[in-house]
């Protein structure tokens, strides 16, 4: 699944120059077989980190407006996905040390940086947010 994810993430961002948010929303998709309207499309193109201003992780956001379309899609109630997003920024947090896009850019930011620096953190994040989804999809037929 590794070499899957780390060539799409160099597909999204290298040739369509997608940012992390889509490209995580995107890939997500792909491999749970779910299909994303536009609408959320068109609303993940800012929130990279709140646009730019190096917030919220972009990578964190997508798996979370994800785990919202697969709960729907499940059927769960939304305290069940809140609960779900909770636990994700609670685990995210363990895994990579922060859910803050500046605190987990390499380097941080600078005027010079180079497009699509957070390439290697983007595969890895997104390898760590499969895994937590397919967890938390498999407690949500459970409980169906």
């Amino acid at each position: 699944m590794e070499n899957y994810v780390r060539k799409r993430v160099a597909t999204y961002f290298h040739i369509n120059d997608y940012n992390c948010v889509r490209t995580d929303l995107l890939i997500l998709a792909e491999h749970f077989k779910l299909t994303l309207g536009n609408q959320l499309l068109d609303a993940s193109v800012g929130m990279h980190g709140a646009g730019g201003y190096r917030a919220q992780c972009g990578l964190v956001e997508g798996t979370l407006m994800f785990l919202g379309v697969a709960g729907a899609e499940k059927g769960t109630t939304e305290e069940e996905i809140v609960s779900a997003c909770y636990d994700f920024g609670k685990a995210y947090e363990r895994g990579f040390s922060s859910l803050q896009c500046r605190t987990l850019r390499p380097g941080g930011f600078n005027e010079d940086d180079p497009p699509h620096l957070c390439e290697d953190l983007a595969c890895r994040s997104t390898v760590f947010s499969i895994g937590f989804v397919e967890k938390r999809l498999l407690l949500w037929d459970k409980s169906s």
